[in-house]
């Protein structure tokens, strides 16, 4: 398989041990609550420079990683599309816990994220992350799971196609860092794209994936 993100149409920023000591484990000891039964539990956290939105997990901890982190994560952004670095309006920090035998298909991320984010938490060894260059999955490329190790990019409507899955081992635990916007039109006039049909698309897609398991 391909590792190479140079031959990616889109940029990728890796960064290992990401978050400090502390707070790293401060996350991979969170008490989560799973429902065996869902591929998926995800838990969204979000917040401004204002404070806490919405948390379900301790508030103090959430303040902690936004105080301690958006700072670099708007600096990301900005190397990667600054044009969207105007747009931003919040942060979420969702934990995601994939079943170890659960696969979400290829997909390019809801155009409210500016810049998408995950770090990989728990275990020490599970299936990082997948880039492709189309729908189709040519040129896979894996950014393989290291714990700590953050993975970044800023979506572009149908190019920045990706793909996560457990290994058939052990669930896998990861927090996803967004930096976030609700002016949607002016993402799609940034990345010169139909704000109609990809409108459209985005408000369809949670009901096709419910019903068929599939992103259009």
């Amino acid at each position: 398989m391909n590792s190479d993100i140079t031959k990616l149409n889109y940029k990728l920023k890796i960064i290992d041990n990401f978050l400090s000591e502390t707070i790293y484990k401060k996350l991979c000891n969170l008490d989560i609550k799973k429902d065996k039964n869902k591929d998926f539990n995800i838990y969204h956290n979000e917040v401004n420079n204002s404070g806490v939105i919405k948390s379900v997990i301790n508030r103090d901890l959430l303040m902690e990683i936004h105080k301690n982190y958006h700072p670099l994560a708007m600096n990301i952004l900005k190397e990667i599309c600054p044009e969207k670095v105007k747009l931003y309006d919040y942060s979420d920090f969702t934990i995601v816990v994939t079943s170890k035998n659960t696969k979400f298909p290829i997909h390019d991320d809801t155009p409210d994220k500016l810049l998408s984010g995950v770090i990989y938490l728990l275990p020490e060894i599970n299936s990082g992350t997948y880039f492709y260059n189309t729908r189709k999955g040519d040129n896979k490329t894996q950014i393989e799971w290291k714990t700590n190790r953050a993975v970044f990019f800023s979506r572009i409507e149908r190019e920045t196609w990706h793909s996560y899955e457990g290994d058939k081992k052990t669930d896998r635990l990861a927090l996803v860092y967004n930096l976030k916007t609700t002016q949607i039109k002016k993402v799609y006039e940034i990345e010169k794209k139909n704000y109609f049909i990809g409108n459209l698309r985005w408000k369809l897609s949670p009901y096709i994936y419910e019903y068929f398991k599939t992103i259009i």
